[in-house]
């Protein structure tokens, strides 16, 4: 069994005001995937300039916390709707409650698209490029849940098994640490590997699908909300949520290859073959 390290959420106090570290980690995330996304659509869509990749990256972060704190209540609180409507300043207290990848992804899609349609500018590339980054803030995330003590896992007899201070007194799978490792950085190398050899959008199916799978089977090991418990079929919300998802990766791709086109990144040329004298010997430079 290994020791928890118990860290204090709190990152810094000044005065009544506390930074937390799990808020701290939207920050950190934003600044890695920025100049990912910056890089690749000067690459695939060189029409995007600084202004239009800083808007870009707003509204998704903006569609990202207001689709995350919705995607909580309908999701995972859809008993206590009534609760909500009555008390709606509860809806946006996110120091309350939690957020939902889920959701967070949808509205960040749904805020990235209004965007991409309003200045006229290419989706898929667009789409493509956030995709590609968003591994990199997911990994800081499931690290603020670990810091926080909490999405911890089911009880568990593994060695690396953890107590966590408000999992009870039994050890239990460190979940957090499997999503960052499977979400981080083993999504974003498949996603770098396969970049360029899919056709624009093909690095968003790859996402829905990569993060589907990775999600689906570590639900298996972490422990259910308590308030909900398995669902049908003896599965958790957040494997139904990522059947969803892994469905919508299916149908994109499948869209992709009726379509047949040419991956996003074109391949550098080959190298013309230089011509040979009658001796079989290459002529030098005249």
């Amino acid at each position: 069994m290994l020791d928890f390290p118990n860290f204090d959420p709190v990152a810094l106090r000044l005065g009544p005001l506390m930074v937390r570290w799990y808020g701290l980690m939207y920050l950190f995330g934003f600044g890695l995937a920025y100049p990912v996304v910056q890089w690749r659509l000067r690459r695939t869509a060189p029409v995007f300039g600084p202004d239009q990749v800083q808007g870009l990256m707003f509204w998704s972060l903006l569609g990202l916390f207001v689709g995350a704190r919705l995607g909580e209540i309908l999701f995972y609180h859809w008993t206590d709707w009534g609760y909500f409507l009555k008390n709606p300043i509860e809806i946006i207290a996110v120091w309350r409650g939690g957020m939902s990848f889920h959701g967070g992804f949808l509205g960040a899609l749904t805020a990235a698209v209004i965007f991409l349609r309003r200045h006229k500018l290419p989706g898929l590339p667009a789409m493509d490029a956030v995709c590609l980054a968003a591994p990199l803030a997911l990994m800081l995330g499931r690290l603020g849940n670990f810091i926080n003590g909490e999405l911890y896992g089911r009880v568990t007899t593994l060695p690396w098994g953890m107590v966590f201070p408000h999992g009870g007194p039994l050890p239990r799978h460190p979940s957090q640490l499997y999503e960052l490792m499977g979400e981080g950085p083993l999504l974003f190398a498949f996603l770098w590997l396969v970049k360029d050899r899919l056709p624009p959008g093909g690095v968003v199916a790859a996402f829905l699908l990569g993060y589907s799978l990775v999600r689906f089977l570590v639900e298996f090991v972490r422990e259910p909300d308590s308030w909900l418990g398995l669902l049908a079929l003896g599965l958790t919300m957040g494997q139904w949520l990522s059947l969803g998802m892994a469905l919508a990766g299916g149908l994109v791709l499948a869209r992709l290859a009726r379509r047949g086109v040419e991956p996003a990144v074109a391949p550098a040329p080959a190298k013309p073959v230089q011509a040979k004298g009658k001796a079989g010997k290459k002529h030098g430079k005249r």
